[in-house]
């Protein structure tokens, strides 16, 4: 199984580093993707490279992009009959998918399922319901005929074909199809009499277009990645009571993952030991819980400089870490002092501002 993306849209740097990662969480975890083929247009292919390297991909291979969508994908399909196209010829695959690097937020299932539609009816595409009505305007400008929007669908990625049916399809294109087309489901058809089946799609495939649509996939990630918590705590009974109510006050936010300590340090240990860079920057807070009944902060200065110091050693292996203090004198208050803490813990996760590392927040 091989998976393909075209980048040719995406032009900034950013945009492309946030989406590729984006993409990497998904494809790298289904074990039975062999490659992923990026199709990059020729000035971005350094830049690609450059983040590759720094994340240590290695079913990654880069081809460059041609000047219309068609090209760029046949570029794509190239890579496993053509030497002109590879350093060397991957293996030829049964069902290959097609996407792109606009639908960032493809799951897996979708994929699962346009696969296993590929492999029994030769091509397999998701859709989506129409949410404006189509027109076609006259050649005065005005409105010529309307399309009854329940009858259609909108095309969306990702794709499956069984690969011969699709480069074969790609080998007997006009220049008019390459040039002017974007329906690979209906040269699938015009070509190979192939009837692809289509597969209803999920809301997250929407397509990242304008500059307002940024915000919106930067909210979703972020969102996205504050999903899981791992609350550590030690034996001492009053640490062990905040742990508890932390964790059930969290649950109701996100979709809590239970971890025992040891399992839990372990997990610290190996980013703390890890040089490989992280996908995305993980937060880590410090909570210091004070029960004393001295009405000043329990937690020095010296205690402090260290939060800071390593907060910034952490900062360059992508680990933004906090500091939390919780502060108690009366039981009957605790509740609320906890839900002050959790909203701060959920703010962080969300947020991840790298100027408040090694801040000490007061719940």
């Amino acid at each position: 199984m091989n998976f393909f993306v075209s980048w040719r849209y995406l032009c900034f740097y950013l945009v492309i580093h946030v989406y590729f990662l984006c993409f990497c969480t998904v494809f790298y975890r289904i074990s039975w993707i062999s490659n992923i083929i990026v199709v990059v247009s020729p000035e971005n292919i350094e830049t690609m490279k450059s983040i590759i390297e720094k994340y240590g991909h290695k079913r990654v291979v880069i081809v460059k992009g041609g000047i219309t969508r068609h090209r760029s994908i046949f570029n794509g399909l190239k890579v496993f009959v053509e030497n002109e196209f590879s350093n060397h010829l991957l293996q030829k695959p049964e069902v290959v998918i097609i996407h792109d690097a606009v639908r960032p937020f493809v799951e897996e299932d979708i994929l699962s399922k346009v696969v296993m539609a590929a492999k029994e009816h030769g091509a397999a595409g998701a859709i989506r319901p129409l949410v404006s009505t189509v027109i076609a305007s006259a050649a005065d400008g005005c409105l010529d005929h309307s399309l009854e929007r329940a009858r259609y669908r909108a095309s969306e990625m990702p794709q499956a074909f069984l690969f011969d049916i699709i480069y074969e399809a790609y080998q007997q294109c006009t220049d008019y199809d390459l040039d002017y087309g974007t329906e690979c489901l209906h040269l699938a058809l015009k070509y190979c009499k192939t009837n692809a089946k289509l597969v209803e799609g999920t809301a997250d495939l929407w397509k990242v277009t304008y500059k307002r649509d940024l915000y919106a996939a930067e909210s979703i990630i972020k969102d996205n990645l504050s999903q899981q918590v791992c609350v550590i705590t030690d034996v001492k009974e009053a640490v062990a009571q905040i742990g508890f109510l932390l964790h059930e006050t969290l649950k109701s936010q996100v979709k809590d993952k239970k971890y025992a300590i040891q399992e839990a340090q372990q997990l610290v240990d190996m980013l703390e030991k890890s040089n490989l860079p992280l996908l995305y920057p993980v937060v880590l807070i410090l909570m210091h819980l004070d029960i004393s009944e001295n009405i000043s902060f329990s937690i020095g200065i010296e205690e402090l400089t260290r939060i800071k110091k390593f907060a910034g050693e952490m900062k360059k292996k992508n680990i933004l870490v906090y500091g939390l203090l919780i502060q108690y004198k009366d039981h009957l208050v605790l509740q609320k002092i906890v839900n002050s803490a959790a909203a701060l813990i959920m703010a962080l996760i969300k947020d991840r501002n790298p100027e408040l590392i090694g801040q000490l927040l007061v719940a």
